[in-house]
């Protein structure tokens, strides 16, 4: 039997340098499916709003030290996180760590009181589209839809609330 390597999770500021193949990456795929003018969707949220202090956060996966993996949340309002900048560098891909970075994200923000997790992906990202199905999140379109007509895909996903006996409980 083999081992897996262990991954440790951080939370980290974007000016951190472990962010640095995250940003380059996600902009690079965003050129690719999207064209030249996409690169700016990763500029689109100042910086803090991906710290406690605003209500965001940031996570990377390490192994070994190096980022695997990450994606950040922002605030949306009072009870709602958006997932942004999901992220799986390009050489680990296929290993599940997408899931673990929603996952993560998830209970970062019900851990700081959020409910509802929003988030949009791109026409043409059907493997972001898919992990989101996949990780029980509701379509806030028509699925039958040509992607290429809606634009931007939303999705909501509620978050269990902690009853009194320590037990989850969805509202």
């Amino acid at each position: 039997m083999t081992h897996a390597p262990e991954l440790t999770v951080v939370q980290v500021p974007v000016s951190d340098p472990r962010v640095r193949p995250l940003l380059r990456e996600l902009g690079d795929e965003y050129t690719r499916r999207y064209g030249k003018d996409a690169h700016a969707e990763i500029s689109r949220y100042p910086d803090e709003e991906f710290t406690a202090p605003h209500g965001g956060v940031l996570l990377l996966l390490l192994e070994h030290g190096e980022p695997v993996a990450g994606g950040a949340f922002r605030r949306y309002d009072a009870t709602t996180a958006e997932l942004k900048r999901i992220w799986t560098h390009s050489a680990h891909r296929r290993r599940g760590l997408a899931r673990r970075v929603v996952a993560e994200l998830e209970g970062e923000a019900g851990a700081r009181g959020y409910r509802r997790i929003y988030l949009t992906t791109g026409p043409r990202q059907p493997e972001a589209r898919g992990l989101y199905l996949a990780t029980g999140y509701a379509p806030l379109f028509d699925t039958e839809a040509d992607p290429e007509t809606i634009g931007p895909l939303p999705f909501e996903k509620h978050l269990p609330t902690a009853t009194p006996q320590g037990k989850a409980a969805h509202l």
